[in-house]
C-alpha cells in the first residue's frame, strides 16, 4: 500500500506558474514511474507527464515546454512545475504511482483564470 497526498494547487493567472507536489508514504523507487494526470469537468482524466524510475520524463504534447516534471527521492516526493499557464490548464491534478491505476492521490484544483 502506499499514500499520495497531492498539493500546491490554487488559482493562478494566465502566464503564471505552480508547482504541485505528489508526496507518497513509501520509497518512489518501488514504483516503475510517477505519474501526473488530470481531469476537467465533464472530461476523460487525461495523463499529463511521467518520470520513471531511471528518471526519463514523458509529457503530453500541450504541456510540452511549459511543465516539467521531477522527485526527490529523499523525500518521497514527486514534483510538477507548471509554467505559461493557460485557462485550458484548469483541471484537478491527480497523482498515481504505478502502471496499474492502484494507487491515485486526492487531487488538487489548478483554476488559471484572470
Amino acid at each position: 500500500q502506499v499514500q499520495l497526498v497531492e498539493s500546491g494547487g490554487g488559482l493562478v493567472q494566465p502566464g503564471g506558474s505552480l508547482r504541485l507536489s505528489c508526496a507518497a508514504s513509501r520509497s518512489i523507487f518501488s514504483f516503475n514511474a510517477m505519474y501526473w494526470y488530470r481531469q476537467c469537468p465533464g472530461k476523460e482524466r487525461e495523463f499529463v507527464a511521467a518520470i520513471s524510475d531511471i528518471g526519463s520524463t514523458n509529457y503530453v504534447d500541450s504541456v510540452k515546454g511549459r511543465f516539467t516534471i521531477s522527485r526527490d527521492t529523499a523525500k518521497n516526493t514527486v514534483y510538477l512545475q507548471m509554467n505559461s499557464l493557460k485557462p485550458e490548464d484548469t483541471a484537478v491534478y491527480y497523482c498515481k504511482a504505478g502502471i496499474t491505476d492502484r494507487y491515485w492521490g486526492q487531487g488538487t484544483q489548478v483554476t488559471v483564470s484572470s
